[in-house]
C-alpha cells in the first residue's frame, strides 16, 4: 500500500469499529493429498479458530467407471474389479458379487463352498476392522496398537495367499465355486489364528479402552445420532454404534448365517469411541463364527455341478477335445446368464454391500450397479464433524473407515 493509499479514507467507515469488518472464518482443505486422508478424499472446512463451523465433502478423484465396466466385461472378467473397490476386504466383494450372479442364474453353491465362503467373509471382516482400528489409532499417535494388530493382518493375508496366490486383491471366487479348494494346512492355520488372535484384542483393549488420551480424543467426537444415521442411510458398524440394532447376517440371512451363533454389537452415542468398541466386539464375534464354520465345514466338491458355469479341471482340458472347447467358450465368450434382474446384499465390514444386475441374456450385464457403504458414510461426515476441532475431523474420518475405491467406483 502506497503513501497516497494510506491518506485516503472511506467516509463510510467513520464511527465504526474495525472488528466489524474482521471475518474470523477461514477455509481450509483437508485432502485430497494428506497423510491422514484415507484415500483421495477432499473435505473443505470453514473454521473459526480450531473449531469446524461447516464442512463440504467432494468425491470423484478415484472414479474409474467400475459400474460401466461391469456392462462391458463378461461376468467372470468383472470379478477382478470387485477386488479394487474395498481393497481392504476384497474377499467379501468377490463373494457378494458371485452370489448375486448365482442368484440370477438360480444356482445354489455346494455345502463345502458355502461354509468356506462364510469363513472367508468373516476373516475378511477381521482384516478390514484391523485396518480401521489400527490406522485410526496410528492417526492419533498410538503406534504400538498399529504394530500389534498388523501382525495379525499379515497372518491372515498369508493364509489367503495359500488359498489363491494373492494377498490384497484376491479374485478368489468364481460363479458357482472357488478358484481353488483350500490347501491341506489351511484349517490347522485357521484354528491357530482364531485361538491366538483374541489375545491381541485383549491387549489392545488394555492399551486403549481405558486410556485417558484415547478417551479424550474419541468420546463425544464425530457423533451421529440414531435419527441422523437413519437419515443418511448409514449401515454397518457405524449404524450399530449409533444404537440401531440391524445386521443383515441375522435380520436378512444369506448362506447359513441363520445356523451360527453370534451376538450383534450395539453402541449408544454414535461417536468415535463407540465405533471403536463395536468393531472390536465384531472381530471377537467373527472369531466365533469362523470356529463354527471350521466345525461344520463338510467334505465334497467345491464346485456346483452345472455345465453352464463349471470350469473344467485342467487335466481334462489338456486331454479331452470337447472339454477344451467348453473351457475355451467359458473364458473367451463368457457364461450365458438368462434375462432377469436381481439385487443381493451382504453385511460387509463397513455396511450393506449390494450388487444390482439387470440381464438381457448373454455373457454381459445390461446394467450393473453397486451399493457401496462408503458413499453413505462420506455424505454423513460433513454433518458429524461440525462443532469439532480440526484434529477431531481426522479421528472421525478414520472411525467411519471410508474406502475411496468403493466410494467413487
Amino acid at each position: 500500500m502506497g503513501k497516497d493509499d494510506i491518506n485516503q479514507w472511506d467516509p463510510s467507515l467513520d464511527g465504526k469499529n474495525l472488528t466489524d469488518f474482521y471475518n474470523p472464518n477461514v477455509l481450509i482443505n483437508i485432502g485430497p493429498a494428506h497423510p491422514a486422508m484415507h484415500g483421495t478424499l477432499r473435505v473443505m472446512c470453514r473454521i473459526n479458530g480450531e473449531t469446524i463451523e461447516d464442512a463440504a465433502c467432494e468425491i470423484g478423484y478415484l472414479h474409474r467407471a467400475m459400474e460401466k465396466l461391469g456392462e462391458n466385461k463378461t461376468y467372470h472378467q468383472w470379478i477382478v474389479y470387485t477386488d479394487r473397490m474395498n481393497y481392504c476386504s476384497a474377499l467379501n466383494n468377490n463373494i457378494a458379487y458371485c452370489m448375486t450372479v448365482e442368484n440370477l442364474m438360480s444356482i445354489s453353491v455346494t455345502e463345502r463352498c458355502m461354509w468356506l465362503r462364510m469363513m472367508l467373509m468373516e476373516l475378511s471382516r477381521i482384516i478390514d476392522h484391523i485396518i480401521c482400528v489400527a490406522i485410526n489409532a496410528l492417526d492419533m499417535g498410538a503406534m504400538t496398537v498399529f504394530w500389534l494388530m498388523y501382525h495379525w493382518r499379515e497372518e491372515a493375508y498369508t493364509m489367503i495367499e495359500s488359498l489363491c496366490g494373492m494377498r490384497l486383491i484376491t479374485t478368489a471366487t468364481r460363479v458357482g465355486g472357488m478358484v481353488h479348494d483350500i490347501p491341506d494346512d489351511f484349517i490347522p492355520r485357521m484354528k491357530k489364528f482364531v485361538k491366538e488372535f483374541p489375545s491381541c484384542l485383549r491387549e489392545v483393549h488394555g492399551l486403549l479402552t481405558g486410556n485417558r488420551i484415547w478417551i479424550d480424543r474419541t468420546k463425544g467426537v464425530g457423533k451421529l445420532s440414531k435419527e441422523d444415521a437413519l437419515k443418511y442411510s448409514i449401515t454397518g458398524p457405524c449404524l450399530r454404534a449409533s444404537g440401531i440394532d440391524l445386521d443383515l447376517r441375522r435380520d436378512r440371512p444369506y448362506y447359513a448365517y441363520n445356523e451360527v451363533k453370534f451376538d450383534v454389537a450395539i453402541g449408544t452415542y454414535g461417536d468415535v469411541f463407540d465405533r471403536y468398541l463395536v468393531r472390536m466386539e465384531e472381530m471377537k464375534q467373527s472369531v466365533r463364527i469362523i470356529e463354527q464354520c471350521i466345525e461344520r465345514l463338510p467334505g465334497g466338491p467345491i464346485w456346483v455341478d452345472d455345465p453352464r458355469v463349471r470350469i473344467p479341471d485342467k487335466i481334462d482340458v489338456y486331454t479331452k477335445m470337447e472339454v477344451l472347447i467348453h473351457h475355451f467358450k467359458i473364458f473367451m465368450e463368457g457364461i450365458d446368464v438368462p434375462p432377469g434382474e436381481v439385487y443381493s446384499a451382504v453385511e460387509g465390514p463397513n455396511g450393506e454391500l449390494g450388487f444390482y444386475i439387470v440381464s438381457r441374456g448373454g455373457p454381459k450385464a445390461w446394467r450393473m450397479r453397486v451399493k457401496a457403504p462408503s458413499f453413505m458414510l462420506f455424505q454423513s461426515f460433513e454433518h458429524s464433524v461440525v462443532g469439532d476441532k480440526i484434529p477431531d475431523a481426522i479421528s472421525a474420518l478414520g472411525s467411519v473407515n471410508i474406502i475411496a475405491g468403493e466410494l467413487d467406483r
